[in-house]
């Protein structure tokens, strides 16, 4: 669809452009100022939406695009129906003015500042009811992808001991054999069937990790079924391997991804952390919401999903939580927060809180090594999302543990 013009605007104030999915930029941007462009053809895939590189010299926006203006109502634009469009909005100047086009349909609502526009925007397209979702603790903030069952365990046993209020334990990268195959653990992780009846066994519900429609290409499953894969299309550069996407209207695909998640219900598992999800949305949006229907139609509609890596507005209705920026550490040596940049990301994205889904900002990270916890800590605090402890618990210190228990106690 080629672009119209729906808007000529006052060439001042500020212009909130969202991006493509949870890992791509959000930002407010000012006269002269320009959207940041994709540096070559892994990040237009990974980073921003495929297929809609951002020409030179103007603001790009996927789905909601608002603009204040001093001394005139804030204005912003966004995808009416998203569930089967997105279109994308592009301001550029044009003789001293804003000129605004689209590629597809939008509505317009307008508030008296840019945060109550987009408010605005989220009460037009808020789900029913946003489910609440008790407090837990996930592995990948400490352990990265070197987890094993015995961690997972140990810090089970140590939420008992300091009396933490966590009631959902949830396993991260690393338990796999390879990206694909995830009922086969690798060699030294433990058992994952067992580790879900431990949990359940004390009395918490049990989560798992799972990028579902990212296949590695060295997997069995790729090896053993090829023509399960999206032909010559591929969802970038992860795990030291150009992934492939699990194509979801082949039958044999499907019903290997349904598979996966009951067997996991079987053991014991609740809670879902579907990690890359623009991945599925590459070869179009209606296979995309076909795969996520897949997958609740095999958890049932008690399981908890945590989406991330995910196409922003198409996942409306079909998820619990949503991350909303990036994850709280890197995966190093000596892992810090970039604070600034994490703090603005998942302020930007907070009207979107409670309307659409449970946003989640990442999990609190409180240990001493962690040289911005306090900063850190205030901000999740005050952000009312969802609440998870990164940590190893049984290495906080006292601040450490104060702060957590805080955290966690809502």
């Amino acid at each position: 669809m080629s672009f119209r013009t729906i808007a000529d605007l006052p060439l001042a104030g500020q212009v909130y452009a969202e991006g493509w999915q949870t890992w791509s930029g959000v930002g407010v941007h000012r006269p002269g100022q320009t959207s940041p462009r994709a540096a070559d053809e892994r990040a237009q895939t990974v980073m921003f939406r495929p297929g809609r590189p951002v020409p030179e010299g103007l603001i790009q926006a996927e789905g909601v695009l608002a603009v204040a203006t001093p001394d005139e109502p804030a204005r912003a634009w966004f995808a009416p129906h998203p569930a089967r469009e997105v279109p994308t909005l592009r301001l550029r100047e044009q003789g001293g003015r804003w000129e605004l086009s689209a590629d597809g349909a939008v509505e317009e609502v307008q508030a008296e500042t840019l945060q109550r526009a987009l408010e605005a925007v989220g009460d037009r397209l808020r789900i029913a009811a946003v489910r609440s979702v008790p407090p837990g603790w996930s592995t990948w903030s400490y352990y990265f992808k070197h987890v094993t069952e015995q961690d997972v365990l140990e810090n089970v046993e140590a939420a008992r001991r300091l009396e933490l209020p966590i009631e959902i334990v949830q396993l991260d990268d690393g338990y796999e054999s390879d990206i694909g195959d995830w009922l086969d653990a690798r060699p030294g992780f433990g058992s994952v069937e067992r580790l879900a009846g431990r949990i359940t066994d004390v009395g918490k519900q049990a989560g798992i990790w799972i990028p579902p429609f990212m296949v590695g290409p060295d997997s069995a499953l790729a090896q053993r079924h090829p023509d399960w894969l999206v032909p010559d299309v591929g969802a970038g550069r992860h795990w030291d391997q150009e992934m492939r996407i699990l194509d979801v209207t082949n039958g044999g695909a499907a019903d290997y991804l349904t598979k996966v998640f009951r067997t996991w219900v079987d053991w014991g598992y609740s809670f879902f952390k579907l990690d890359f999800l623009y991945a599925a949305a590459i070869p179009g949006l209606d296979r995309y919401r076909q795969g996520m229907q897949l997958i609740r139609d095999a958890v049932g509609p008690k399981a908890t999903l945590l989406i991330g890596g995910a196409p922003l507005l198409p996942s409306i209705g079909l998820c619990d939580v949503m991350r909303v920026g990036p994850d709280v550490l890197p995966e190093q040596p000596d892992p810090q927060l970039d604070l600034e940049n994490t703090v603005r990301i998942t302020t930007l994205r907070s009207w979107m809180n409670g309307r659409l889904w449970l946003n989640d900002p990442d999990t609190i990270v409180a240990r001493p090594q962690i040289k911005e916890r306090e900063a850190w800590t205030a901000h999740v605090i005050s952000y009312g999302g969802l609440r998870f402890s990164g940590d190893r618990l049984a290495e906080l210190d006292a601040r450490g543990l104060e702060l957590t228990r805080g955290f966690l106690a809502g």
